[in-house]
């Protein structure tokens, strides 16, 4: 018998359910850090209790509920940007239609999945690792608005543009903030369309 990898087990390789124990702590760890009073449920005994797994299934995959976390954080911010970018590329060669398919995306998708909002916005989701993943993130998305932008106008990477950049994305996280909470009272359809103008007036001074 070989002992390099997981055996098959009821026609499904060790590896493939190995994968799915993980999908189903990642997605546990998303409905507990989702929830209003996310990140006090997030222990390895709620996670696996929500998963339906024993602990050693936790083990196999995290080393802690901290690595839990930044796979859950991820996972979801990954995500998002693959619906975003794929929107922004898909959509006609044009500044505005570009723009607001990619925010368009973004926010029907955390509109559809609440927990995904609270994760990435919410103020009293108090966790270190994640406030340290929020905060990479955000650059991140900054360097690839940065990026888009100067393939999209042909403008060279400059200090001005990467601070519009941080400046966008910092406002829009913002503004999803205030939506999801209610405190900023406007329809999807209108908050895509005003940061669509937005995002448009600050290119024109790029």
């Amino acid at each position: 018998m070989e002992t390099s990898s997981l055996r098959t087990y009821g026609g499904v390789a060790g590896e493939d359910r190995q994968a799915e124990r993980r999908a189903q702590l990642i997605e546990a760890g998303l409905e507990l850090l989702g929830a209003r009073d996310g990140d006090r449920n997030l222990t390895v005994r709620g996670v696996c209790r929500q998963a339906g797994l024993a602990a050693r299934y936790f083990y196999e995959n995290f080393a802690d509920r901290d690595a839990l976390a930044v796979a859950v954080y991820d996972s979801v911010v990954e995500g998002i940007a693959a619906k975003t970018l794929e929107a922004v590329q898909s959509a006609p060669g044009d500044a505005r239609v570009k723009t607001h398919a990619g925010l368009s995306r973004l926010v029907r998708t955390i509109a559809a999945d609440p927990r995904k909002g609270f994760l990435l916005f919410s103020p009293t989701l108090h966790n270190t690792v994640l406030a340290e993943r929020r905060a990479a993130s955000a650059r991140w998305f900054a360097g690839l608005l940065g990026l888009q932008a100067r393939e999209f106008y042909g403008m060279p990477s400059t200090a001005r543009l990467d601070l519009l950049a941080e400046m966008l994305v910092g406002g829009l996280s913002q503004a999803l903030t205030s939506w999801l909470d209610g405190s900023l009272e406007l329809s999807e359809e209108d908050l895509v369309e005003h940061c669509t103008e937005v995002f448009l007036a600050v290119s024109k001074i790029a």
